[in-house]
């Protein structure tokens, strides 16, 4: 039992002695990683800094340039381990961490492929100018202010009050109509007039109103067109531009349009109608009213046709 007991601490120390020669031999390898380990890691910081300067020139969003810096630190953190263990000669040691790396990457990005996709697209949001926090917009059948735009989703604020939360493929992926890219929008009134009125009077004294009464841009012209035959009124609808930069502008300038309409419509005597049912009970095919309905079987007395009155029965 002692011989195997000296067997075993001579193999020990023949292992611990071969070990300390490979470090000796290997010595100026293991500096040198060791050096470039440590040039790295305060490479990196550079790295992320100079990324962040270089990133902040194409976009304001502090998100997205924080979270790009630190993928492409990471990366460059990871090829410094790659160098070290090149150096060290640790080549078996090398090919199973890409192998493992490789089979991890393919599984993580298959499991997680939709935010992968929610984070580009949020990246190439922030670096286009068509989606800016604070743009009014209308996407994915949702209209209100663009609130904040991070890695994975879109917040708008509804003109109600509430927050639409998108994932940024959808908005990326589907038409979006932005009011706020171009300050120019125009303002739409649909009213009517009654059969009697003049029609062309109807359309100068709403242009004039719109002239006198509102602020517009005058660079670009008041239309008025009739569109249709209603049941009680004629339709038209007035047209005017304005620089607008939000739905509350926006909703102020066509209140101040419906007011002067209507005042200057009260002016000249031009009605709105209200909705009109007319009943006809002569038409062809059908019975007059009083052979429908006769008096005397409701018990209001017997009708007088030469005059259109109903008499009275009364009890002598």
């Amino acid at each position: 039992m002692f011989d195997s007991f000296q067997d075993i601490l001579s193999d020990l120390i023949a292992k611990l002695r071969g070990w300390v020669e490979a470090i000796i031999l290997n010595l100026p390898n293991i500096i040198l990683a060791a050096l470039v380990m440590v040039a790295g890691i305060f490479a990196a910081r550079f790295v992320q800094r100079y990324v962040k300067r270089v990133l902040n020139k194409f976009t304001d969003n502090k998100t997205v340039t924080g979270f790009a810096s630190s993928i492409i630190t990471a990366l460059f953190i990871i090829g410094v381990l790659l160098t070290v263990l090149s150096i060290l000669k640790l080549s078996t040691a090398l090919s199973a961490i890409l192998g493992t790396a490789g089979v991890a990457g393919l599984a993580v990005g298959l499991a997680l492929q939709d935010p992968i996709i929610n984070v580009f697209s949020g990246i190439v949001m922030s670096v286009k100018e068509y989606y800016k926090v604070g743009d009014l917009v209308k996407t994915n059948d949702y209209f209100g202010t663009i609130q904040r735009i991070n890695l994975r989703s879109t917040i708008i604020l509804t003109p109600e009050g509430q927050e639409v939360i998108m994932p940024n493929k959808d908005v990326l992926n589907n038409p979006l109509v932005n009011f706020s890219h171009t300050p120019a929008r125009r303002v739409d009134i649909n009213c009517g007039v009654a059969y009697g009125d003049d029609l062309e009077e109807v359309q100068r004294t709403v242009i004039e109103a719109i002239k006198s009464d509102v602020d517009y841009d005058t660079s670009k012209p008041i239309q008025c067109y009739f569109t249709e035959f209603g049941d009680s009124s004629i339709n038209f609808q007035l047209r005017y531009w304005e620089n607008l930069h939000g739905q509350a502008q926006y909703l102020d300038k066509r209140s101040q349009g419906i007011i002067a309409i209507k005042k200057a419509f009260d002016k000249k005597g031009i009605t709105i109608p209200f909705p009109i049912r007319t009943l006809d009970f002569g038409v062809v095919g059908g019975l007059p009213i009083n052979e429908i309905y006769k008096p005397e079987e409701m018990g209001f007395g017997k009708s007088d046709k030469s005059n259109g009155r109903v008499s009275e029965n009364k009890d002598s």
